[in-house]
């Protein structure tokens, strides 16, 4: 790598400015991409900036054992990016003298008849994990001083929660479960859903820990999974009204580390409604350590309902009592 103490100033001090397209997979509706892979946009157009800067996230694992972490990720969306967008992202750090992680600053801008226009704002935080074990990295060096105050042992330190009972360790990798004495404890007089998930392999990097990505993941399925449960899933929405959910805002924060094989739970619970337009919800991620809770996410999410015609054209829509009464967890429907 180059120079590390001029990469670490270019990274905390240069603005970068990348081109980007959106996976594919991100098209689930027509040519319009989810939020979740428009936050995988800003994910990579930060790494992006590092390579830029000469502080590449490969290298700095590969020669110092230091694995490249977004903990904070939040977005604000204020229109659509399809699937043919040549994205332009602007990176600009705000890293200030004192702070214990990189932070930046992201935007999105697309063509729109012809002219650019900016889709997404958004910020992100960064760390390096130090990873222990010699077996993986024998020819590691030590990592430059400079570097140190942006390193950390493990992924925050949550605080031990309340105690818990105990439960069956009977899912495979990747198996889910929707009853269980912790999410019945954890789920006591809120309005929400919540479900039990073995970690497995593809959720996790270097080697143990739960990413970014695999938060968003979570965040995706906890709306479908609540939906469903009320009776007004995505697919039905779709069949009966051409209805789909729309994301304005997201926001996921790391606060501990959930590792390969352990169970999570989820929580997503109903925080808010506007009018019949707009409702936020929180989504609540644990593990349990000798019994007792460790809450290692958190994040928020703001969703409406729309209608998506030609592809790309996309219109807003006031939902009905019905959809009201299932977010608000109300019996019945109305007359």
């Amino acid at each position: 790598m180059a120079d590390i103490d001029t990469a670490v100033k270019n990274v905390v001090t240069q603005t970068t400015t990348v081109s980007l397209t959106p996976g594919y997979e991100g098209a689930n509706i027509g040519t319009y991409i989810g939020f979740k892979h428009v936050n995988y946009l800003v994910e990579k157009a930060v790494i992006e900036h590092f390579r830029r800067q000469g502080l590449p996230v490969g290298g700095l694992y590969e020669s110092y054992g230091l694995g490249f972490d977004l903990v904070d990720l939040e977005a604000r969306l204020r229109g659509g990016v399809f699937v043919d967008d040549e994205a332009v992202l602007e990176v600009k750090p705000v890293t200030s003298d004192d702070d214990t992680a990189f932070r930046f600053k992201v935007s999105i801008t697309v063509l729109r008849d012809g002219e650019p226009k900016k889709i997404v704002t958004a910020s992100a935080a960064a760390v390096l994990r130090r990873d222990e074990d010699d077996r993986r990295l024998p020819g590691r060096v030590p990592a430059p001083a400079v570097l140190d105050r942006f390193t950390v042992a493990t992924l925050g330190t949550p605080e031990p929660g309340e105690a818990v009972p105990a439960t069956d360790g009977d899912l495979r990798s990747g198996g889910t479960a929707d009853r269980d004495p912790v999410l019945d404890r954890l789920l006591a007089g809120r309005n929400g859903y919540g479900w039990k998930f073995r970690i497995p392999y593809p959720y996790v990097h270097y080697f143990s820990r739960m990413h970014m990505s695999a938060y968003l993941r979570q965040m995706e399925e906890a709306k479908h999974r609540f939906v469903d449960a009320r009776g007004i899933s995505i697919g039905a929405q779709l069949a009966e009204r051409n209805w789909i959910p729309a994301v304005t805002h997201s926001r996921i924060e790391i606060l501990g580390e959930a590792l390969l094989e352990e169970d999570l739970y989820t929580v997503y619970t109903v925080e808010s409604i506007f009018k019949n337009l707009l409702y936020t919800a929180r989504m609540d991620c644990y593990v349990v350590r000798d019994g007792r809770l460790a809450r290692v996410a958190t994040g928020v999410i703001t969703h409406g309902y729309g209608v998506v015609e030609n592809g790309n054209q996309a219109r807003v829509v006031t939902w009905d009592d019905r959809i009201d009464r299932a977010l608000k967890g109300l019996p019945g429907e109305a007359s």
